[in-house]
């Protein structure tokens, strides 16, 4: 009976180590994201003037009412501030993160992270996959192990260029260019898992705005109910000059018409500053429409249906020099909707939203 009466205590200890322990790593993780709203909305304000005091009121009223905790209430303010008026539908970055996602991703959307398994577990020749670096072992695309002295070789053998992209690398980090006489084996096995994959050679329509790096195209896109996909909201998101690859913290993000893939005539900077053309190349956004638009949102329709279980997705993909969609990556944990919402949204109402918090 003692036992017992000690295991016993020992088990409610431990739940409260947890419930305690998962506290704290929330606290900290709304603290971040107040912050990283805050310090957007004093950049907003710099240069927009002060938001309207009746907007926050509405954002908190909003947050508290509607999604339960005016803790969420910071990106609200953003949104404001980036579109001058309060919307309703509106999803702050956190809500989505913390009360959203572990109810129609469930974990399922983390295995995105590990991109050697992408080709394979939708089964799709749109990932420009060559091979893989895992555990200390280097596979070709189709999981042969391949043997390190003729790795280079290998993965060289029809491109000049390969870019190495790192499990869970995200906003351009994670992120390496190599040419065969630069690549060395060493070094991959100090950057840890991940994909080898060929350099696609863009539409020249993307080449316009920046030749000296592939655009993305961000498509995300959600499962519903029904078992029915549909695009949500899209982005294309360009490089800089001075840069190889898309970096977050720099690119230009233009918001596309998730219906007719025209670009919006205004693109904008990360702090949501504005511009109507590229900063480097001086190529106007307005009146431009993606090429194979239909083709793109096609493809991740039927590649989501083929992942059912993460329900909303954030797909990276271009279209190549011939036309064809290519998928560089996946995203169904780091979907990262605040940008579609400040620029496109509400992109997510009529789904429920709103109400997970209370059940």
């Amino acid at each position: 009976m003692h036992l017992k009466r000690i295991t016993s205590m020992n088990s409610l200890l431990s739940m409260s180590i947890y419930h305690l322990a998962k506290k704290v790593s929330n606290y900290k993780y709304h603290q971040i994201h107040k912050k990283a709203a805050e310090e957007l909305l004093i950049k907003l304000e710099a240069k927009k003037g002060k938001i309207n005091k009746k907007l926050i009121r509405l954002s908190d009223e909003y947050a508290k009412e509607i999604l339960g905790w005016k803790g969420f209430a910071p990106w609200l303010y953003v949104y404001c501030a980036v579109n001058n008026c309060f919307k309703e539908g509106w999803i702050p970055d956190n809500y989505f993160a913390k009360v959203v996602l572990p109810v129609i991703d469930g974990g399922y959307g983390k295995v995105s992270d590990f991109r050697p398994l992408s080709r394979h577990l939708i089964g799709s020749e749109v990932f420009p996959d060559l091979g893989y670096f895992v555990n200390g072992l280097f596979f070709s695309k189709n999981y042969e192990v391949l043997n390190e002295e003729k790795l280079k070789d290998f993965l060289f053998k029809d491109y000049g260029f390969l870019v190495f992209k790192t499990d869970k690398s995200l906003q351009g980090k994670g992120f390496f260019l190599f040419e065969k006489e630069s690549f060395e084996v060493g070094r991959i096995k100090k950057l840890g898992n991940g994909v080898f994959q060929y350099f696609i050679n863009q539409h020249p329509f993307f080449s316009e705005f920046m030749p000296a790096s592939v655009s993305t195209i961000r498509i995300t896109s959600y499962y519903d109910d029904n078992g029915i996909v549909s695009v949500k909201a899209c982005y294309l998101r360009i490089g800089r000059a001075e840069e190889h690859n898309v970096k977050w913290v720099s690119n230009i993000v233009v918001p596309v018409d998730p219906e007719t893939g025209e670009l919006n005539s205004t693109g904008f900077f990360m702090d949501f500053d504005s511009i109507d053309r590229h900063p480097d190349t001086h190529t106007v956004f307005a009146k431009r429409y993606i090429p194979s638009f239909n083709n793109c949102v096609s493809t991740v329709i039927k590649l989501h249906r083929q992942m059912p279980f993460a329900r909303c997705i954030g797909w990276d993909l271009i279209v190549d020099k011939d036309n064809n969609v290519k998928v560089m990556e996946w995203n169904g944990y780091h979907t990262d909707i605040k940008v579609h919402e400040a620029l496109q949204g509400p992109c997510f109402t009529g789904l429920g939203w709103e109400e997970i918090w209370k059940k």
